[in-house]
């Protein structure tokens, strides 16, 4: 089966997107960027293809006879069973690295006490994965290191404690290890993953036994499909870093016009706010971009400056928005320059004024910037499409519709929960244009 890929290095996650020759949207991928482009686009890729995998399963479990499993159901708890697997084989890595450390003069005459300190919390680890990946369950990250990371501290803290260790020498050894763990994608074959998943659902769910002899081979008859990986495109902030023939690159504007036309086809205003820049984009009917700005030289009023504040107010990223939806008094924040954000939030707190006002001042003079960029670019014309990290989040999306009224009266305004890949969807157009010869696909 020929597949296009399109993959966006953005500065804070890359994301990959998987075409078919119908054009339809085959998966999609997604993993933070680190400082290696080339594992989060083998990682981010991967990921699009386990995606795919999915949207295949369900295709043809549909279309197949005699069936009785709820699809839903199946293939919900299939994609658990199957991150758990991933999380499991990951988690096997990180010990084994962990454990390759423990040596030199800070461990010396200990080592033998830290290996069997960083067992036991590797035991208690894998003991409670099944509940991070059981129905229901909520995470705040689905990213390996995140989610590691976070149970590691505690279970650490409480072994070194019972061992008399030092919980930082634990928390060094993790810290370390987590840096070669993540900069490597998981080992293991994706078909083997899915069987084991398989086995591990059908043990489960003893109403599935029934289904067994009808699910098992359309399962296996999707996983020999072969997702040949026909043409692809790069994109984004860390484009230039792989080893991309020019004809295997486009550039952002030129992928978030096309990515955005595709999902909304009267799309004629783009904004993308990512994590270091934002970007306004005019599109003629099909797609093809007639204009843009851009903000200049700083992450001012992105994502990473979002990020800042999180970290400042000791918060995590995603709850900047809910907490800013709270305010009915908004503070009038003088700057969004990363470089005194922190210096004007200490001193609103000290004066106290409530976090939520602060916050929703804040995402006010993003989104006010913004508007600046995309009058620069040539206004707003309806459809207007916001794209990007930030489209999730609800005070941004709040403020802008506000400002949009106010500037510009009623426009249609598109915010496409899938809109994070955007500008992987459009460069994965460009590669299927590529090799269609509708296009000469080189950068302008």
């Amino acid at each position: 089966m020929k597949t296009f890929v399109g993959i966006d290095l953005g500065s804070t996650t890359t994301k990959a997107i998987l075409l078919d020759e119908n054009r339809d949207v085959i998966g999609r991928g997604i993993t933070n960027s680190r400082s290696n482009y080339a594992t989060a686009a083998r990682v981010a890729s991967e990921e699009a293809r386990v995606d795919g995998r999915f949207t295949l399963f369900r295709r043809a479990l549909t279309e197949a006879e005699g069936i009785s499993v709820r699809l839903d159901d199946f293939l919900g708890a299939l994609e658990r069973a199957f991150r758990l697997e991933q999380f499991l084989e990951q988690l096997d890595d990180l010990q084994q690295t962990c454990i390759g450390l423990v040596q030199g003069d800070r461990f010396a005459g200990r080592e033998s006490g830290v290996k069997e300190a960083l067992a036991e919390v590797f035991t208690r680890l894998r003991a409670e994965a099944p509940e991070l990946y059981a129905p229901g369950a909520k995470r705040k990250s689905d990213f390996f290191r995140d989610i590691a990371g976070s149970r590691y501290h505690t279970q650490a803290e409480e072994v070194a404690r019972d061992a008399s260790l030092p919980y930082e020498l634990l928390l060094n050894v993790y810290d370390k290890s987590i840096i070669d763990v993540e900069n490597r994608p998981p080992a293991g074959g994706l078909s083997e993953k899915f069987r084991r998943a398989l086995a591990r659902v059908l043990e489960a769910d003893p109403q599935l036994q029934s289904a067994r002899g009808d699910v098992l081979p359309v399962i296996e008859r999707t996983l020999a499909v072969d997702l040949e990986e026909t043409y692809l495109v790069g994109t984004g902030y860390g484009r230039v870093t792989l080893p991309f023939s020019k004809e295997h690159i486009r550039s952002e504007i030129l992928c978030h016009g096309l990515g955005a036309h595709m999902m909304y086809p009267s799309t004629r205003t783009v904004l993308d706010i990512g994590g270091q820049d934002t970007k306004g984009i005019q599109v003629d009917a099909q797609g093809i971009v007639v204009n843009f700005q851009m903000n200049d030289r700083c992450a001012a009023g992105c994502g990473r400056y979002l990020g800042y504040i999180a970290d400042e107010m000791n918060m995590g990223l995603h709850e900047l928005g809910p907490l800013a939806m709270k305010s009915d008094r908004p503070a009038r924040i003088n700057s969004t320059c990363t470089v005194f954000a922190g210096a004007e939030l200490r001193d609103r707190l000290s004066l106290g004024e409530k976090r939520e006002d602060i916050l929703a001042g804040l995402h006010r003079a993003i989104i006010l910037r913004a508007i600046s960029i995309i009058s620069r670019s040539g206004g707003v014309t309806d459809e207007f499409t916001f794209t990007g990290g930030v489209a999730k989040n609800e005070a941004a999306v709040r403020e802008l519709r506000k400002l949009i009224k106010e500037n510009y009266g009623e426009v249609t305004i598109n915010i496409n929960p899938e809109s994070i890949y955007t500008g992987a969807l459009g460069a994965a157009e460009f590669a299927r244009r590529a090799h269609s010869g509708q296009i000469q696909g080189v950068e302008p």
